[in-house]
Formats: structure tokens, C-alpha cells, sequence
């Protein structure tokens, strides 16, 4: 019986793209949401869904965007991730001008962002088609090289497309981190791309979940001092926090 409903839902998320818990109540009236919750942490661990804040997505429909590479990014950490996005996106004020990066924590914080009065510059394809989905924010793509293991783009003259542009904050997902190295990516354009981006942006907040800690990629775009927020998850270790915190960073 739990087989047969689980790809039930499978099949439904299937047809339908995205559904929520409230949804998924209906189609199921005999089952309670704690069921089902944990129905869609089976699917996601099989890899067939992507849970998101208050319900699921199917893989495919995420990669109608995204293609394989991006979404198994994408299913790796969930929890972790949302929660990252969900305490950014409460730092975000209506009305300013903002940098989002085309990782997978900024794909779950385009689906957190608030629907209001917002300009957001972006690299990310994903990203850009989340956010357009929101009738009030006003969406800008960098363009130049895709970069397909992460559907970003990154080119040599984002330097000139900087310089008439004006953003105060950037939020950026860091693919690696550690205090010697700083944080780094796997792609040179791209840290060129994110080292003007943290030039020009007034605060930068870095959105890194603690299994990127350790970790080294070959080129790095920011070191701790350049940061003023650190959003991470609850299992950041006390001493890193504590090199954060003694150099006035706010670790969330």
C-alpha cells in the first residue's frame, strides 16, 4: 500500500511539475501530512523529487532548466539549503538592487525571495526562469560562456557591463571553502565574474552549507575579510564560527 502511494505521488509530481503539501492533502485525504513528508524524503533520497519549502518538485521538471549535472547539485543537502535561502531571503529589503550567483542554494533562494519590488542581476539560468516566475521583481541575465555543469554564464567583458550597473548587495554560493584558501569555484571566468562582483557589490553575503567546508577548488574569488555575512546551517563548526565572529562577520 505505502509502494503504491509513494509512486502515486511520484507519477502526480510527474504530471503536474511542482506541488505543495496542501495539494498532495487532497489527492490523499486518509493520509496525514507527516506521512507524506515523509513519503517525499524517500523520493528524494531515490532521486525522483526535489522537496522545496512547503512541497515537492519533480526531477524533470527541473530539468527542463537545468539538465542532469545541475539537478543532482541540486538534490544533495536539501534541508541544508533551504535553510540557507529561507534566512537570506529575510535579509533582502523591498526596493534594492542585488547580485544572486547561479549556484543551487540561489535556486532555493529565488524560490524563497519575497514577490516584491526588486532589481537582481544574475548568472544563473535556473535562477533567472525561478525569480521570472515573481511579478514583481525585475530580472537582469548576465550574458556570455554557459558553463553547464551549473547552468551559469560568465564572459571576459562583464567588467565593462559592470560598470554603468549599480547594486548594493551580492549573495553568493560558495562551491568550496577553507580559512586558507578562502572560497573558492571550478571555473576561472566565473571567479573573475564573482571577484568584480564583490568589488562592486556594497555588502556581500556568502550562503555556504557546512559539506563545502574543507573542500578546495581550483580558483578562489573571496576570503573571509571580504565578506560581512556568512548564512550557513547548523552544523558549521564553533571554531570557524569563532574566526568569523572575530573579524565582525555575522554568521546566521
Amino acid at each position: 500500500m505505502k509502494r503504491d502511494r509513494i509512486e502515486e505521488i511520484a507519477e502526480l509530481l510527474d504530471k503536474r511539475g511542482k506541488l505543495t503539501l496542501e495539494q498532495l492533502e487532497v489527492f490523499f485525504p486518509n493520509v496525514s501530512q507527516m506521512t507524506l513528508r515523509r513519503d517525499l524524503l524517500q523520493l528524494e533520497q531515490s532521486g525522483k523529487i526535489i522537496r522545496v519549502r512547503g512541497g515537492a518538485m519533480s526531477v524533470k521538471e527541473v530539468q527542463k532548466v537545468s539538465g542532469e549535472p545541475y539537478t543532482k547539485k541540486t538534490a544533495i543537502h536539501t534541508d541544508e539549503k533551504i535553510k540557507i535561502a529561507q534566512k537570506a531571503a529575510a535579509l533582502i529589503d523591498e526596493g534594492c538592487s542585488m547580485f544572486m550567483d547561479g549556484g543551487t542554494t540561489a535556486m532555493y533562494l529565488a524560490k524563497e525571495m519575497p514577490d516584491f519590488n526588486v532589481n537582481v542581476f544574475t548568472n544563473g539560468l535556473a535562477v533567472a526562469i525561478e525569480l521570472s516566475n515573481k511579478k514583481n521583481l525585475n530580472v537582469i541575465v548576465l550574458g556570455g560562456q554557459v558553463m553547464k555543469d551549473n547552468l551559469s554564464t560568465a564572459s571576459p567583458v562583464a567588467k565593462q557591463y559592470f560598470a554603468d550597473t549599480n547594486f548594493e548587495l551580492a549573495v553568493i554560493s560558495a562551491s568550496a571553502f577553507t580559512p586558507e584558501n578562502g572560497f573558492s569555484c571550478g571555473s576561472q571566468v566565473e571567479a573573475d565574474l564573482l571577484r568584480l562582483v564583490r568589488k562592486k557589490a556594497k555588502s556581500l553575503y556568502m550562503m555556504l552549507d557546512s559539506s563545502k567546508i574543507g573542500k578546495i577548488m581550483p580558483y578562489t574569488f573571496a576570503h573571509v575579510e571580504d565578506i560581512d555575512v556568512l548564512i550557513t546551517d547548523d552544523n558549521f563548526p564553533p571554531e570557524l564560527k569563532r574566526l568569523f565572529t572575530s573579524k565582525d562577520i555575522v554568521v546566521m
